[in-house]
């Protein structure tokens, strides 16, 4: 099970999530991000694991597409913590690649 809340602050907008990130709930976060993404009006979006247990394949391939998207990702604890880590050093958010960076076609 996933506990999604939503906190609304003048400056950013926080997906909360709490329990395991794995299975139908991937997309339920998927979903819920859908949603808020285009109400941000400029302000940063984050998701922090929070109490996050557990996060298989697909949430995780979930939260480096976020990620790339220029979300945030925060977490708590030091597996989940280790897991936002790995992301950020395997998936650059578009923000954080240079101009003139090209991306290789397949």
């Amino acid at each position: 099970m996933l506990k999604i809340s939503m906190e609304d602050e003048p400056h950013q907008l926080t997906l909360k999530l709490e329990g395991s990130l794995a299975g139908i709930w991937v997309m339920d976060l998927e979903e819920s991000w859908r949603a808020l993404y285009p109400t941000r009006t400029g302000r940063l979006l984050r998701v922090h694991l929070l109490r996050v247990e557990y996060v298989d394949n697909a949430g995780r391939y979930l939260l480096a597409l976020l990620r790339h998207c220029g979300t945030e990702l925060t977490a708590e604890g030091i597996v989940m913590t280790e897991l936002v880590r790995t992301i950020a050093e395997d998936w650059p958010s578009i923000s954080k690649q240079s101009p003139g960076r090209k991306r290789a076609k397949s």
